[in-house]
């Protein structure tokens, strides 16, 4: 006896429901996103404006520039994998507008996902596979509860682990390691100072 062929999940069965439903395709299944946390949520609009307002600009001034920025950005990495990231990025070098649509097609240049006990596994395992199939430059996994930070770089035979900091810290993280961060303020613990 042949199992039934189950049916992968597509673009078309998000759309399907709705523009209310935040959910993704993650290995063909569709996986609805849970509501954010508080920390998630802080975290995810500090990390937003503490990259953006150092790089989401063109590059010269006192800020280096040179990327553009995006939170919960449908991307299609394939056609039965497709994320929300909580924060994404691509270089203008690049990318020279912001990737637009429904899903985006065009491939991050950096992508950050807030681990929460609901996406962990997909975040460490499933996404992290397939961002690296899709040769995604880097990887950062942030936990917005215990408000550590690590790094990762993609290397053929696998992402690499560059830098784990945690609050307290001041790093300089790829790909934005032309100025220091410091992993409170991109948790939203304290303040972004210059």
């Amino acid at each position: 006896m042949v199992a039934p062929v189950k049916k992968l999940a597509t673009h078309a069965d998000l759309v399907a429901l709705g523009d209310g439903t935040r959910a993704e395709v993650v290995r063909g299944a569709i996986v609805e996103k849970a509501s954010p946390s508080r920390e998630h949520s802080t975290s995810q609009f500090a990390f937003g404006v503490v990259l953006g307002r150092r790089f989401q600009r063109r590059g010269g001034g006192r800020w280096p520039g040179g990327w553009w920025f995006g939170t919960e950005i449908e991307v299609e990495y394939e056609a039965h994998e497709i994320y929300l990231h909580d924060v994404a990025g691509w270089r203008r070098e690049r990318v020279p507008e912001l990737p637009h649509g429904r899903p985006t097609r065009v491939t991050p240049d950096w992508a950050c996902e807030l681990l929460s006990p609901s996406n962990a596994k997909r975040d460490t395992v499933d996404k992290f596979q397939v961002l690296h199939a899709n040769r995604v430059p880097h990887y950062w996994l942030a936990d917005p509860v215990e408000q550590t930070l690590i790094v990762h770089r993609w290397e053929r035979a696998g992402y690499l682990v560059v830098l784990t900091a945690a609050a307290g810290d001041v790093v300089r993280a790829e790909p934005f390691d032309a100025v220091d961060l410091r992993v409170s303020a991109l948790f939203g613990a304290e303040d972004d100072e210059e």
